[in-house]
């Protein structure tokens, strides 16, 4: 339960007891603004709170250092132009310190973790993101169609939107799979038919519509395969 209680402690006071004008304050002032001093003490009370234990105060010292650790190490690195990378690199941080003690505090099963069925799955969750991506797109290499490559179809896509949706379909796919939840695929392919054929209807490129559509059909097909062998 130790590390359960810490990941609680780590969401209510990294997201809902950390206000947008503290976030702001710090990134303006860094290491001087006292609202990183503040932030990391509500960390600290937080873990003692939740831990309920006063022989497990090094726990909370040792969160609520690293979160201050990191959290500088963020504001002084971090530019404008990566403030998502840093974000997510600075949740991660948090996380794998989290994870640390909950191993070092035999709270965290590491025979599960590197189970051979942990390893396939994770295994079949990562070839299903860019791996897949990188080769649906070299599969469909030779059948581009002619008005694409020209940058003559217009669209008012957002840049990389289609990568980041065909990523979350598969997976989304896989762990339906996985859960034996089948008709959870069924539901997936009729929300997309919904909402992608109706804009290429509108646009009336039928070989786009073509490669679209070989494209989605491979995308699911490649997940359902791997959600099948995984199970095996």
């Amino acid at each position: 339960m130790i590390l359960t209680k810490l990941i609680l402690a780590h969401l209510i006071g990294d997201f809902i007891l950390q206000p947008t004008k503290w976030v702001a304050h710090k990134e303006a002032k860094k290491t001087a603004s006292p609202y990183l001093y503040l932030h990391t003490l509500i960390h600290t009370g937080l873990c003692m709170l939740f831990l309920w234990d006063l022989d497990l105060w090094w726990i909370a010292v040792l969160v609520g250092g690293s979160h201050f650790i990191i959290d500088a190490l963020k504001l002084h690195l971090q530019k404008a132009t990566t403030k998502k990378s840093w974000f997510i690199t600075d949740q991660a941080l948090h996380v794998m310190v989290i994870l640390g003690v909950g191993a070092a505090t035999d709270q965290l099963d590491m025979k599960l973790l590197m189970s051979p069925q942990t390893l396939i799955f994770l295994t079949g969750a990562v070839f299903l993101t860019t791996p897949v991506s990188i080769l649906i797109r070299t599969l469909l290499s030779a059948w581009t169609p002619v008005a694409m490559e020209h940058g003559k179809v217009q669209t008012d896509s957002l840049v990389n939107a289609g990568k980041y949706i065909g990523i979350l379909e598969r997976l989304l796919v896989f762990t339906f799979i996985v859960v034996n939840h089948w008709e959870g695929v069924g539901f997936m392919i009729a929300a997309k038919s919904v909402f992608r054929f109706s804009d290429l209807a509108e646009a009336k490129q039928r070989k786009l519509t073509e490669y679209v559509l070989v494209g989605t059909l491979l995308s699911f097909g490649i997940a359902v395969l791997t959600g099948v062998l995984v199970k095996m």
